[in-house]
């Protein structure tokens, strides 16, 4: 390691030594923590890019293979690891009120976002203009499921054993409707125990480069994890116990919609590893087809509202909690069920960050565990491809029929019932996001605005 490196500036300034460094003030960072919030868009891929032109490319406070390092560690927690990453560096920088600002401001703006707009389509999502405007949103949303499917799988199929898994998890939802943390914990024990059989995915190779600014304070400071370290503890107990209390004193009281949402929730928090398009066609079934809090197009619109939103993706789980108090109590309960819904899905990633940092470079050297994750995420392609198929029956077929055939049961769309305008509007999308590569916020802006006027003009 350098025994240089730059000031708390922009890449470029003059190098100090290292024994001279000093990390960017708490002031400079929860500027820069906000920024990432206001402009997270586009996924964990885009949120993590931004992460890393920030604190890493433009102003050099992480190195880059300190970066991907972490990076690592958090593809191996539940939760939307762009999220965790963001806390674990704010961790890194300034402790456990840095790794809360960090991660509190990556969600705020895009819950509040949310929440607006989960209000606005509860009001008026009725309004032809509206429902015009939502249904061309749709359409582009099974387009975006697809795409993360091919980008996972490039990812993820390295070996001949990822594949089978793959296509292993995709028969056992789709055909055999297997719960969705039976297939995880499945395919997490394959990996673990056949360590040679997958081969992780990368993110990237480290860069060289000039010595950050938190790697020229550790080389002047090793002790400086060890006394992160306790506090770290302290705060994931914290974490863990707001999470748990509030959901075991709803669970003892009456059984009402409060209390189905924090534990559905909760139990969300700690199966999706794999990102939010891994868990979403289970979220969809469970709360579409068990609880019977939305609608299937009703989920689309959510997850729709979500990728136009910053923050990550998982907030969809906010609209379907706002629809749940809604349908059951009005706009108030809506309100304190979205509210609740964040909560439950988000305390937990806290609690992983503050307990698991600790241990990150053990958890990180361990092949078993790497390949494990290896294992789960291709299996995650399988579950990906599960929820392209459920949702594309639902968006492009007005009937869509379950067949038996001995112990599966598959569904099976009535042909004669596809909707030529959603096919349309999608083929659209996807021309848009694959040929033209324009972009994701262009590609659903002209979906929604196609599907306006093509409902204002046609008869």
């Amino acid at each position: 390691m350098s025994d240089t490196t730059m000031g708390p500036g922009r890449a470029g300034a003059t190098p100090v030594p290292a024994e001279h460094a000093t990390l960017p003030s708490f002031a400079a960072a929860f500027r820069v923590w906000l920024k990432i919030g206001l402009l997270s868009f586009g996924g964990p891929a885009g949120q993590i890019a931004l992460l890393h032109r920030e604190v890493v490319d433009e102003r050099r406070w992480v190195s880059d293979a300190r970066f991907l390092h972490a990076l690592n560690f958090c593809t191996l927690l539940p939760g939307p690891e762009a999220q965790q990453l963001a806390t674990y560096l704010g961790w890194l920088l300034h402790g456990v009120r840095g790794g809360v600002t960090a991660g509190v401001l990556f969600i705020l703006p895009g819950m509040a976002v949310m929440l607006g707009l989960s209000i606005l389509y509860a009001t008026l999502g009725e309004v032809p203009a509206v429902a015009a405007l939502f249904s061309g949103l749709k359409c582009a949303v099974l387009v975006l499921v697809v795409e993360a499917l091919l980008r996972v799988a490039r990812r993820a199929l390295k070996t001949n054993a990822a594949w089978a898994l793959a296509a292993a998890a995709f028969v056992a939802l789709y055909a055999f409707a297997m719960p969705f943390p039976a297939v995880m914990l499945a395919a997490a024990l394959i990996g673990y125990f056949a360590p040679d059989a997958f081969r992780a995915g990368s993110h990237g190779t480290a860069k060289d480069g000039p010595a950050a600014l938190l790697d020229a304070v550790l080389a002047a400071d090793p002790g400086r994890p060890g006394r992160l370290a306790a506090s770290a503890w302290r705060a994931g107990w914290v974490a863990a116990a707001l999470w748990l209390l509030p959901v075991t004193a709803l669970m003892v009281g009456d059984g009402d919609v409060f209390a189905d949402i924090a534990w559905f929730f909760s139990k969300m928090a700690v199966v999706t590893v794999g990102g939010a398009y891994a868990v979403l066609a289970y979220v969809a079934q469970e709360a579409v087809e068990h609880y019977g809090w939305l609608s299937s197009d009703q989920m689309l619109v959510g997850l729709g509202l979500a990728e136009t939103t910053p923050g990550p993706l998982i907030l969809v789980l906010q609209f379907v909690g706002f629809l749940a108090g809604c349908g059951d109590g009005g706009l108030a309960w809506g309100i304190l069920a979205s509210v609740l819904t964040v909560w439950v899905t988000f305390a937990p990633c806290f609690a992983f960050i503050f307990l698991g940092a600790p241990y990150v470079e053990r958890l990180h050297a361990n092949r078993k565990l790497t390949s494990a994750l290896a294992a789960v995420t291709a299996a995650v392609v399988g579950v990906i491809t599960n929820l392209a198929l459920w949702f594309g029956l639902r968006v492009l077929f007005g009937d869509v029929r379950q067949m038996e055939f001995g112990p599966a049961a598959l569904d099976v769309p009535v042909l004669a019932s596809l909707d030529l305008f959603a096919f349309a509007i999608a083929a659209l999308a996807a021309v848009c996001l694959f040929h033209l590569k324009i972009g994701l916020l262009k590609t659903l802006g002209i979906a929604a605005l196609v599907g306006l006027a093509a409902k204002l003009t046609l008869p």
